[in-house]
């Protein structure tokens, strides 16, 4: 039988189900994936705790991304057939058994690609590039400071720095992360024990960075402001900070978010920089999701680009998957198993 994840209300993991559901019909220019895996995502776990828009209503199934194949085709749909293997970018809804996606958000699998690297490609990939690449024009000569370096949006941007051939990228993360760090060419900042103002402005002769990726908010989304060189980019896409863990409270969490910076328009055109807020679940240019997954599937193709995949937790285990996630556990990303 159909089976989907649902977050009941806002609340701790506990809130989340899985239940049983009709199978899902394909449209016109639509597929129905088998999903044999999907991707979670921190905003996943906000959407839990009700602190990320936008959102659905309450109850919903959360998830951008799944690995799979073809179950069936929609009217008009000749670019694939059933049983093909494909992954593949939803707005919302991934976290289930099966799913309907428009084809544009669909792409083939390369044979020596598994399902359990497709699952972990599409959304911290995407993020990642549309930063850099779309947004950022990345160019060999720029410097960048990812804080999160060991997740899954932190790895996939270190992998896309190195495939662009930049050689200044630092990446704050735990102390015992810092190998995966160095395994992609980036320079670890312990982000528990060592000030990252400090050493990037020391390492940059006071200049700062080109681009700053931050899914962290709060305090450290302010900080970064400090280290963003002339003409930089800040890229804002999360807001771990204002998360409950195992030794977070929630009011805590609260000020966390309460210390979110507010931006000068005037300062920031004196210094000629950008500030961009990011979420690739709300992108609605077709043209350009599409664009970037072929290009990251190249990447892939090339060898650039390899998905680091943390763990699988089956869908009826998706509580401790999140918790582990809020704990900051994973290197990489962290999927559901459906299979």
């Amino acid at each position: 039988m159909p089976r989907r994840l649902v977050i009941t209300k806002p609340g701790a993991p506990s809130v989340l189900e899985v239940i049983e559901m009709s199978m899902p019909q394909a449209g016109k220019g639509e597929v129905c994936i088998e999903v044999h895996f999907a991707g979670i995502n921190f905003a996943d776990t906000l959407m839990r705790l009700g602190l990320y828009q936008p959102r659905p209503p309450f109850p919903f199934t959360p998830g951008y991304e799944v690995s799979g194949i073809i179950h069936s085709l929609g009217e008009g749909v000749t670019e694939f057939e059933v049983g093909q293997r494909v992954v593949a970018a939803s707005q919302t809804g991934g976290q289930a058994s099966h799913i309907v996606a428009q084809i544009s958000r669909v792409i083939p699998l390369p044979d020596e690609m598994s399902l359990e690297k497709a699952a972990a490609m599409p959304v911290t990939y995407m993020t990642a590039h549309h930063m850099l690449h779309h947004l950022g024009n990345l160019k060999p000569t720029d410097t960048v400071l990812i804080h999160g370096g060991a997740g899954g949006v932190g790895t996939a941007a270190l992998q896309l720095c190195q495939w662009a051939g930049v050689s200044k990228v630092w990446a704050t993360a735990s102390g015992h992360k810092a190998d995966i760090i160095k395994q992609y060419s980036g320079i670890p900042i312990d982000r528990h024990n060592e000030d990252f103002v400090e050493i990037i402005s020391r390492e940059t002769g006071g200049r700062g960075v080109d681009h700053i990726l931050d899914p962290i908010g709060g305090e450290n989304l302010k900080r970064s402001l400090k280290v963003l060189a002339m003409g930089g980019k800040l890229y804002s896409f999360g807001m771990s900070a204002a998360a409950p863990t195992s030794k977070r409270s929630l009011l805590k969490a609260y000020f966390a978010w309460r210390k979110t910076p507010k931006f000068d328009p005037l300062k920031m055109m004196s210094r000629n920089q950008g500030v961009f807020g990011v979420h690739m679940g709300t992108w609605n240019d077709e043209a350009v999701i599409a664009e970037q997954l072929h290009r990251i599937i190249d990447g892939v193709n090339q060898g650039a680009l390899d998905p680091v995949v943390d763990s699988i937790f089956a869908v009826e285990d998706a509580a401790q998957a999140h918790q582990y996630i809020h704990d900051g556990k994973n290197i990489g990303k962290v999927l559901l198993s459906f299979k």
